[in-house]
C-alpha cells in the first residue's frame, strides 16, 4: 500500500483545487517559510481524523476552511481526499484503491467518506489502526513526524512514549479493546451497584406489602363469602316471595281472565251495537246512493239521445261532402282527357311541322342550286350582278344569323341574371345561417365550458367534503375511543366507590358496638343519634393520619344529642349484649382549647388540629374538645423541640403519625396510610366527586359523538347531494358535447354551400361577362355586315338598268328564298312553341293529378269519418239500453235497502239492551280483582326490596346473582354464617386494599432486578476474563516487538553515528505494558549519562534513528517527515539522505525540507510558493526523469 494523491480544496492556503500526485519512492516539498509547505502535511493529518485544532497549529477547526484574502473571498468549507492504492489490501477494505475524503464546513457540521460512502470518523480510525497510520491518544503514530516531534520523543516522560511503542509494537487494537471492555465493566460495576441498591429497597419494603396483601386478600375472601352467603339468602327469599307471588298472581290471573272475559263481552256488545249503528248508517248512505244512481241514470238516457242526433247530423253532412266530392272529380277528370287530346294534337302538329321544315330545307337546296347555276353562266356584268346578288343574300343571311345569336345571348344573359340574383339571395340567407349556426355553435361551447366548470367545481367540492368527511369520521373514532376509555375509567371508580360505599353503609372497622348503635338508630329505634366522629369530620388529606393519630379511640365515640339519648343508647347495648361504646352529648361536652402562645413560631409547626378538621358549626364543641389540645407538627424532631420548650404539657402529633404524649411520653411506629376511617372518607369523597366529574365528560364527550356523527351524516348527504350534481354536470357535458358536434356538422355544411354558390356565382359572372363580350361582338359584326349589304344592294341598283332580265330572274329566286328562309324560321318558332305547350301541359296534368289525389284522399277521409260516427251510433245505442237495464236494477236495489235499514234498527236496540246488564256484572267482579292485586303488590314490593339490597350491596340483578350464589343449608343457616362473617371482616380493621397489587407490582419488580443483578455478576465476569485474556496477549506481543525494536534502534544508532551504543530499556520489566521507557545512548568517544546533555544535532540524529528503526520492524505505508533533517549539519543530512533511500524500499517517504542533500535524494519534487498573497501554488519536478533527459547516469 502506498499514497497515490492528495487533493485539496479550500483547506489553508490552498483555496483551488489542488492534485498533488506522490512518487513511489521519496517525494520532497520545498520551498520558502511561510508558503504553505507544512498545511500539506496538516491536510494529511486531517484527513485521517485528527480532531484536535492545536495540533493543525489553529486556534479553532474553523481555521482549517481558507479565510480570504485583498482579493479573494473566504470559502464556505474545506476539503481534503488521500487516494491510497490497497491492491496488497493492508487496508481492511475490500477495494484496490481507497480514497478517504473529509469535508468540514463553518457551520462546524463534519463529513467523512470512504470511496465517497458516507463514514464515520470511528469508521476510519479502525481502518488505519496497527497499520502505522492511526492515532492513539498523544502519538499520531510514527507516520507524521512534524516539526518539534523530534525533540519531544526525547523529551517526553518515559511512561508518555510508550504509546510510540505500542503503536509500533501491534497492540494498539488490543488496549482500544482492552481499555473499550475497561469501559463496560466499570458501567457494568455502576449497574450492578444501582441494582443492588433498588433490590435492597425493594426487600424493605416487600414483608410489610406482603402483610398487608394477605390482610387484603384475606378481607377480599371473606366479602366474597359475604357476598356469596347473602346473594343465596336473597335469593332463596326470593324464591319463597315468589311462590307466594306466583299464588297471587294466579288468583289474580283467574280473577282478572273472568272479569276480562265479561270486559270482552261488554266491548263485544258495544262493538255489536256499534256496528248495527254503523250498518244502519251504511243503509242510509247506500240507499241514497242508490237514489242518486237512478237519477243519474235517467239523465244519462237523456244525454245519450242527445249525443246520437248530433252524430246522425254529423253523417249526413259527411254524405254530402262525398258526393259534392265525386262531382268535382268527374269535372276534372274532362278537364284532364282535353289536356290530353291538346297534347296529342299538339304533337301531331310538330310532326307536320318536321315535315314541312324538311320539305322547305329541300327547296331552299334546289333555289340555291338554281341561282349558283344562274351566276356560273352569267357573264360580265351579269356575272357580277348574280355575284353582287349572291353576296347580297350572304350577308342577309348572316345579319340573319347573327341577330339569332343576339337574341340567344340576350335569352342566356337574362337567366345569368335572374341566376345570379338567385344565388345573391341564397348568398345573403346563408351568411344568416352560417351567422345563426355560428352563434349556436359559440352558445353551445359557452354552455359546454360553463358544464365543463361546474363538473370541476363539483370534483373539487367532493373532493373539499371527501377531506372534510375524512377529518369528521377521524373525530368522530376519537370520541368513540375517548367514551370507551371514558367508560372504562367511570366503571372503574364506579365499582371502587361501591366497595368503599358498602364499607361505610356496613360500618366496617367500627366495633361491634358502634355498629348496632348505628343500625337501630338508622331504623328508627333510638333517635338523635347523629354519627361517630369519624363520620362529623374532615380533613385534607396530609393531615389525614395525623388527626387520625390524634383522635385515637375518639374516632368510634358517638355524638348524641343529650345525655338522656346517650343513656336510651347504653341501655340498649346491656340489653343486646352489644359490648360498650363511648357517648358524647353534645348538650354537655364543652370545648378546650391551648392556652400557650409562640406556637407558630416553633419550627415545624402545622397547627392546632383542631383547626385543621372542618365539620359543622354544631360539632364545634365536640371537635374542640377532643383535638384543641393537640399540636400538629411535620416531624419527630420538631416535635421533641416543641414539646421540650413547653414541658409536654399537650399532646403533639407529626404528620406521619408518631406522638409526644404530654408528660413527654412517645408513641409511634409504622403506619398504613391508606387504612384510617378518615383515609376512607376521604378517598371515598373523591371517588365520588372523581365519578360525577366522569359522569360529566362523559356525557359531554356523548353530546360530541352525537355532535360529530351528526356532522358525519350532514357531510355524507352533502357528499350525496354533490355527487348527484357531479353527475348531472356530466350528462349535461355530454349533451352539449353531441351538440356541439351537430352545430359543427351544420356549420361545416352552410359554409361548404356557401362556398359552392361563391364560386357558381363567379363562374356565372364570368360567363356574364365572356356573354357581353359575345353580344358586343355579334353587333359590331352586323353592323359590318349591314353597312356591307348596304353597299352590295347600292351596286346592286347601279347595275340592274342593264341586268333588268338577270335581275329578275335573279330576284325571283331569291325572293322564293328568303321566303323558303321566313317560313322555316316560322315553322322552328312554331315548334318551339308547341314543344313549350306540350310542357305546360304535362305540368298541369300533373298538377291536376296531385289536386285529385288529395281529393279523393279526403274523400276516403270522410268515408271512415262517416263509418266512426255510425260506429259511435251504435255503441251509444247499446250504452243507453245497458243504462235502462242498470236504472231497472238499481230501483230492485233501492227497495231491498229499505227492508235491511229496518232489520239493522231492530238489532241494535237488542245490543244496546243486553251491554247494560252486562255492564252491572262487570262492576261487581272488579271489586273482587282489587283486593286480589293489593295482595300482588305486596309481595312485589318485598321482592323488590330484596332486588334493591342486591344491587345496591352489589351491584347484582336477579338474572346475575345466581352466578354469585354461594352454598347455605337454608335461610336460617345462611343468615348466621353472614352474622359470623361480619365479625370476622370487622375484627380485620380496615385492610389495604391497594396492597394487593402494589405488592404484585413490587415482587415482580424485585424478581426482575434479582434477574438482572445475576445477568450482571455473570457480565463482570466475563468481562474481567475478557479483560485478562487481553493483556495477556498483547504482553506477550509487545515483549516480542519491543526486543526488536530495540535491537534495530542498536544497529540504526552506529550506523548513522559511525559507531557508539543506543538502548532501549524498560523501567519495570514485571509490568512491560504500563512501565516507562528509558532511551540510553552513548556516541562515539563521547560518555553521556542523560540524553539532556546531547546537542541539539545529535537529539534530532538518536530521534531520527529510533524513528527508522521504528519502521525497520514495523514499516508503514508511508511517512511523512517536515523538517527534521532542519538540526543536521551537512553531512549528516547525506547520512540522513542515504539512510532515507535505503528504507524508501518499504516505505513511501513525503519530506518537507530546506536541506539540499534531502533534496538530491528524492524522487519527485514539489515546490510551493505564494505568488498570490495568502494563496499557495504548486510546481511539480520528477528528477528521475529529468536525469534520463539530461542523460544523468549514476
Amino acid at each position: 500500500m502506498y499514497l497515490k494523491s492528495l487533493e485539496l480544496q479550500g483547506f489553508k492556503s490552498f483555496p483551488d483545487k489542488t492534485l498533488i500526485r506522490f512518487g513511489d519512492d521519496i517525494t520532497a516539498i520545498v520551498g520558502p517559510n511561510g508558503s504553505g509547505k507544512s498545511n500539506i502535511s496538516d491536510a494529511i493529518l486531517w484527513v485521517m481524523g485528527e480532531q484536535s485544532s492545536k495540533t493543525l497549529r489553529g486556534a479553532k477547526m474553523e481555521d482549517v476552511i481558507f479565510g480570504g484574502t485583498q482579493k479573494r473571498t473566504a470559502v464556505g468549507f474545506a476539503e481534503a481526499t488521500l487516494t491510497l492504492d490497497n491492491s496488497d489490501r493492508a487496508l481492511a477494505y475490500d477495494a484496490d484503491e481507497v480514497m478517504v475524503t473529509r469535508r468540514y464546513y463553518r457551520s462546524g457540521d463534519s463529513e467523512y467518506y470512504i470511496n465517497k460512502q458516507s463514514a464515520r470518523l470511528r469508521d476510519i480510525n479502525e481502518m488505519f489502526m496497527d497499520t502505522g497510520l492511526g492515532r492513539q491518544g498523544y502519538s499520531e503514530g510514527y507516520s507524521n513526524i512534524g516539526q518539534g516531534r523530534i525533540d519531544e520523543i526525547l523529551a517526553l516522560k518515559s511512561t508518555d512514549r510508550r504509546e510510540i511503542f505500542e503503536e509500533a509494537a501491534g497492540i494498539s487494537k488490543y488496549r482500544h479493546r482492552k481499555e473499550e471492555t475497561e469501559r463496560k465493566l466499570a458501567a457494568t460495576e455502576d449497574n450492578l451497584l444501582r441494582i443492588g441498591d433498588k433490590v435492597s429497597e425493594l426487600e424493605l419494603q416487600l414483608e410489610p406489602l406482603k402483610q398487608q396483601s394477605e390482610k387484603a386478600k384475606k378481607y377480599l375472601e371473606l366479602k366474597d363469602e359475604l357476598k356469596g352467603v347473602e346473594v343465596a339468602v336473597w335469593l332463596d327469599t326470593l324464591d319463597r316471595l315468589s311462590a307466594a307471588a306466583k299464588k297471587a298472581e294466579e288468583d289474580y290471573a283467574s280473577a282478572s281472565f273472568v272479569l276480562q272475559q265479561a270486559h270482552d263481552d261488554l266491548d263485544a256488545l258495544y262493538r255489536q251495537a256499534d256496528q248495527l249503528g254503523e250498518a244502519l248508517r251504511t243503509r242510509d248512505g247506500e240507499l241514497e246512493t242508490v237514489r242518486l244512481k237512478v237519477n243519474m241514470l235517467s239523465a244519462t238516457h237523456q244525454q245519450l239521445d242527445g249525443q246520437m242526433a248530433v252524430l246522425r247530423g254529423n253523417v249526413e253532412n259527411n254524405n254530402a261532402n262525398i258526393s259534392r266530392i265525386e262531382e268535382e272529380l268527374k269535372g276534372q277528370e274532362d278537364r284532364s282527357g282535353g289536356i290530353v287530346s291538346q297534347i296529342d294534337q299538339t304533337k301531331a302538329r310538330i310532326g307536320e311541322i318536321e315535315a314541312a321544315l324538311t320539305e322547305k330545307r329541300r327547296e331552299l337546296d334546289d333555289l340555291q342550286h338554281k341561282l349558283t347555276a344562274m351566276t356560273a353562266s352569267a357573264q360580265g356584268l351579269t356575272k357580277q350582278f348574280l355575284e353582287l346578288r349572291g353576296k347580297e343574300s350572304s350577308l342577309a343571311a348572316d345579319v340573319a344569323g347573327r341577330q339569332a345569336d343576339v337574341r340567344g345571348l340576350e335569352e342566356s344573359m337574362a337567366q345569368t341574371k335572374e341566376r345570379l340574383e338567385q344565388l345573391n339571395a341564397d348568398l345573403s340567407a346563408g351568411a344568416a345561417r352560417q351567422q345563426e349556426a355560428q352563434t349556436n355553435l359559440d352558445g353551445c361551447r359557452r354552455e359546454l365550458k360553463k358544464a365543463q366548470e361546474e363538473v370541476t367545481a363539483a370534483n373539487n367540492t367532493i373532493a373539499g367534503y371527501t377531506l372534510r368527511q375524512n377529518t369528521r369520521v377521524k373525530r368522530r373514532d376519537e370520541l368513540q375511543e375517548k367514551i370507551r376509555d371514558m367508560t372504562s375509567r367511570r366503571d372503574s371508580v364506579t365499582a371502587k366507590a361501591r366497595v368503599f360505599r358498602a364499607m361505610e353503609r356496613d360500618f366496617e372497622s367500627y366495633n361491634k358496638a358502634v355498629r348496632m348503635v348505628m343500625q337501630e338508630a338508622q331504623r328508627g329505634a333510638l333517635r338523635n343519634i347523629h354519627g361517630p366522629v369519624s363520620r362529623l369530620i374532615r380533613t385534607e388529606d396530609s393531615y389525614t393520619v395525623a388527626i387520625e393519630i390524634a383522635l385515637g379511640a375518639a374516632m368510634q365515640q358517638i355524638v348524641v344529642g343529650t345525655e338522656q339519648d346517650g343513656k336510651a343508647a347504653i341501655g340498649y347495648l346491656k340489653r343486646t349484649g352489644g359490648g360498650r361504646a363511648t357517648f358524647l352529648p353534645m348538650s354537655n361536652i364543652q370545648g378546650r382549647s391551648l392556652q400557650e402562645t409562640g406556637l407558630e413560631n416553633c419550627r415545624g409547626f402545622v397547627g392546632v388540629a383542631s383547626n385543621l378538621t372542618a365539620c359543622e358549626e354544631t360539632y364545634r364543641g365536640i371537635v374542640e374538645n377532643l383535638l384543641g389540645r393537640t399540636v400538629i407538627v411535620s416531624d419527630m424532631d420538631a416535635a421533641i423541640a416543641m414539646s421540650q420548650k413547653y414541658r409536654g404539657r399537650f399532646k403533639i402529633v407529626t404528620l406521619d403519625g408518631q406522638v409526644m404524649n404530654p408528660g413527654g411520653s412517645m408513641t409511634g411506629g409504622s403506619v398504613n396510610k391508606e387504612a384510617g376511617i378518615l383515609s376512607r372518607a376521604n378517598e371515598l369523597e373523591k371517588l365520588t366527586v372523581q365519578e360525577k366529574k366522569l359522569e360529566q365528560e362523559l356525557l359531554v364527550a356523548q353530546a360530541d359523538m352525537q355532535e360529530a356523527q351528526r356532522q358525519c351524516d350532514q357531510v355524507e348527504f352533502q357528499m350525496k347531494a354533490a355527487q348527484d350534481q357531479l353527475r348531472g354536470a356530466e350528462d349535461q357535458v355530454l349533451r352539449l358535447q353531441g351538440q356541439e358536434k351537430q352545430f359543427e356538422i351544420l356549420l361545416n355544411a352552410i359554409t361548404e354551400a356557401e362556398t359552392s354558390a361563391q364560386r357558381e356565382r363567379d363562374a356565372l359572372n364570368a360567363r356574364q361577362t365572356s356573354d357581353r363580350e359575345r353580344y358586343a361582338a355579334q353587333q359590331a359584326k352586323i353592323q359590318v355586315y349591314t353597312q356591307q349589304l348596304a353597299e352590295t344592294r347600292q351596286t346592286l341598283a347601279q347595275l340592274e338598268g342593264s341586268q333588268t332580265e338577270a335581275a329578275e330572274a335573279n330576284a325571283a329566286i331569291t325572293g322564293q328564298m328568303t321566303e323558303l328562309k321566313t317560313a322555316e324560321a316560322a315553322l322552328e318558332a312554331e315548334r318551339g312553341t308547341a314543344l313549350t305547350h306540350i310542357a305546360d301541359l304535362q305540368n298541369l296534368r300533373t298538377a291536376m293529378e296531385g289536386d285529385r289525389e288529395k281529393k279523393e284522399a279526403l274523400a276516403d277521409a270522410i268515408r271512415e269519418d262517416t263509418h266512426r260516427l255510425e260506429g259511435e251510433i251504435a255503441q251509444l245505442k247499446i250504452k243507453q239500453e245497458e243504462n235502462d237495464a242498470e236504472s231497472d236494477r238499481m230501483n230492485a236495489l233501492m227497495q231491498k235497502t229499505l227492508e235491511d235499514r229496518a232489520e239493522a234498527e231492530a238489532s241494535k236496540t237488542r245490543a244496546e239492551r243486553d251491554a247494560q246488564e252486562k255492564n252491572k256484572d262487570i262492576l261487581n267482579m272488579e271489586r273482587a280483582c282489587a283486593l286480589l292485586e293489593q295482595k300482588k303488590v305486596t309481595s312485589s314490593m318485598e321482592e323488590k326490596q330484596i332486588v334493591d339490597k342486591l344491587w345496591d350491596s352489589y351491584g347484582l340483578t336477579p338474572g346475575t346473582a345466581p352466578e354469585h350464589r354461594g352454598e347455605i343449608e337454608n335461610v336460617t343457616a345462611g343468615n348466621r354464617r353472614a352474622a359470623e362473617l361480619k365479625r370476622k371482616i370487622a375484627a380485620l380493621g380496615t385492610p389495604n386494599l391497594g396492597a394487593i397489587e402494589e405488592y404484585a407490582r413490587v415482587n415482580e419488580r424485585y424478581t426482575y432486578l434479582a434477574s438482572q443483578r445475576d445477568d450482571v455478576l455473570t457480565s463482570k465476569r466475563e468481562l474481567e476474563s475478557v479483560i485478562r485474556d487481553i493483556t495477556k496477549e498483547m504482553t506477550t506481543i509487545f515483549v516480542s516487538e519491543f526486543g526488536k525494536i530495540d535491537h534495530y534502534f542498536g544497529q540504526t544508532f552506529e550506523e548513522m553515528f559511525g559507531g557508539g551504543k543506543g538502548q532501549l530499556v524498560l523501567e519495570d520489566p514485571e509490568n512491560p505494558l504500563t512501565c516507562g521507557i528509558e532511551i540510553r545512548v552513548q556516541p562515539p568517544g563521547k560518555q553521556v549519562k542523560t540524553i539532556t546533555l546531547l546537542s541539539g544535532g545529535e537529539k534530532a540524529f538518536v530521534a531520527t534513528a529510533l524513528y527508522f528503526a521504528i519502521l525497520k520492524v514495523r514499516p508503514t505505508p508511508f511517512c511523512l517527515l517536515d523538517e527534521i533533517d532542519a538540526a543536521l549539519d551537512d553531512r549528516n543530512v547525506e547520512r540522513f539522505a542515504s539512510y532515507l533511500h535505503n528504507l524508501a524500499k518499504k516505505t513511501q517517504f513525503i519530506v518537507i525540507t530546506h536541506r539540499r542533500g534531502t533534496m538530491e535524494a528524492s524522487d519527485v519534487l514539489y515546490g510551493v510558493t505564494m505568488q498570490e498573497q495568502g494563496v499557495s501554488k504548486l510546481l511539480r519536478l520528477d528528477l528521475n526523469q529529468m536525469e534520463e533527459y539530461l542523460g544523468i547516469v549514476e
